[in-house]
């Protein structure tokens, strides 16, 4: 989910051969998530169930989103309509899983609910436009209205202590705000693009730019919170800090076209190397793990 996404990121700032060495480690570890997967299923079917109602099971949803997106910008449309299909049965079956057991004090990792909500947004209007399939577009825009409401649902209940004591995850209330806005610039582009709800535009710009607002407003906080408590060491749980940082860049580039304002795309032009650079920092750390470990 984190490779994949600052993959999008450096396609996007057209750094595409770079872009493509981490699309190609984002899919090699997905695929070899999802073998795990299915021998943990034949072999620990309760265990594979107890994991389902986690708020983590929900980054499956995410990261084959995300992958979907970037076949469909590489021109791939049969491999991202396949992606979308899964991502969207998988969403089916974890959400309400998940949301059976919400907790009475939330961590970062909760607000994965409004993430694989969005993401599948996201994919389903990207696919929309380069597909031209319309009528996903609206599946796409109710999607964006619900990931919204569980982010509400969710910062309700956030312990804010976590952007204190957090191990990596309480990223992920501002990259669930970030990868809304991004929802909402895909979408504004799709009705856009396709002639779509021409009414609507301007409204969509709007929540599209209040959205960036917002997600950006938790960076201070997020960022001083790190330099008051520096919290060293590997832990797979910044994996979770990585995928925000790159969603900042990708809403960016996204919401800059969208709501044509240059400003957004400059930011995201110097943020996706941050994305990179904290990539590369959690890479290392977790192959000298692994490499310790064995």
């Amino acid at each position: 989910m984190a490779t994949g996404i600052v993959s999008a990121d450096l396609a996007s700032d057209k750094r595409h051969a770079l872009s493509l060495v981490l699309l190609a480690l984002a899919a090699v570890v997905w695929l070899a998530l999802g073998s795990l997967l299915l021998t943990r299923m034949a072999e620990d079917w309760p265990g594979v169930l107890r994991h389902a109602r986690v708020p983590a099971a929900l980054t499956g949803v995410a990261a084959t989103a995300v992958l979907g997106a970037r076949a469909t910008g590489l021109g791939w449309g049969s491999v991202a309509v396949a992606l979308l299909v899964l991502a969207a049965v998988l969403w089916l079956i974890l959400l309400p899983l998940v949301l059976s057991r919400p907790p009475a004090k939330a961590a970062g990792v909760a607000f994965m609910a409004t993430v694989s909500t969005q993401s599948l947004a996201v994919l389903a209007a990207q696919v929309a436009l380069r597909s031209r399939a319309p009528w996903l577009l609206y599946p796409a825009l109710g999607l964006l209205a619900l990931g919204l409401l569980l982010y509400v649902v969710v910062l309700a209940t956030f312990d804010l202590r976590q952007l204190l004591v957090g191990r990596g995850d309480h990223w992920v209330s501002g990259g669930a705000l970030a990868i809304s806005a991004l929802a909402a610039a895909r979408l504004t582009l799709g009705f856009g693009g396709l002639h779509e709800l021409p009414g609507a535009l301007a409204a969509l710009r709007a929540v599209t730019l209040a959205l960036w607002v917002l997600s950006a407003a938790w960076l201070p906080a997020l960022i001083v919170a790190e330099l008051a408590r520096p919290r060293w060491g590997y832990d797979v749980r910044r994996w979770a800090t990585v995928f925000p940082v790159g969603m900042y860049a990708a809403c960016s580039f996204d919401a800059g076209r969208a709501v044509r304002v240059s400003g957004l795309t400059e930011f995201a032009q110097v943020w996706v190397w941050f994305a990179l650079a904290l990539w590369v920092l959690v890479f290392l750390a977790a192959v000298w793990r692994a490499a310790a470990a064995g």
